[in-house]
């Protein structure tokens, strides 16, 4: 079993950028492929981005390319997404999740096998 925990969600402005990180208790982290998604309020769980398991490919919804960027240090087992130019529309709770065996898909969230809690991100207009 992995245990995800996210931190740096909050409050920001139209425009403004955020943080977020994901702490994995797990020793074998650098062999997983891991994934951010969101859920608004009233809305079902969409993917917002992932990252292969060394970093080298990286994968984003159409909503967020260009001003999302995914990444992660397998020295400290975290995954990071950093949130630029942010929208009233990107408001949600984002989730982190990790994929421990192979699957085919990186933007379904049910071929992913852990979960954190989430942390909500509001964007104010």
């Amino acid at each position: 079993q992995v245990q995800l925990v996210e931190s740096g969600g909050g409050l920001v402005q139209a425009g403004g950028s955020l943080s977020l990180s994901c702490a994995a208790s797990t020793r074998t982290f650098s062999t997983y492929r891991m994934g951010w998604f969101r859920q608004a309020a009233g809305k079902e769980r969409e993917f917002v981005a992932a990252i292969s398991q060394s970093g080298g490919t990286t994968w984003y919804a159409d909503s967020v390319k260009g001003r999302f960027t995914i990444s992660r240090d397998n020295t400290e087992n975290s995954l990071s997404l950093q949130m630029n130019s942010l929208k009233p529309e990107d408001t949600a709770v984002y989730s982190c999740a990790v994929q421990i065996s192979y699957r085919h898909s990186v933007y379904n969230a049910q071929q992913y096998d852990f979960w954190g809690q989430g942390t909500q991100v509001t964007v104010s207009s």
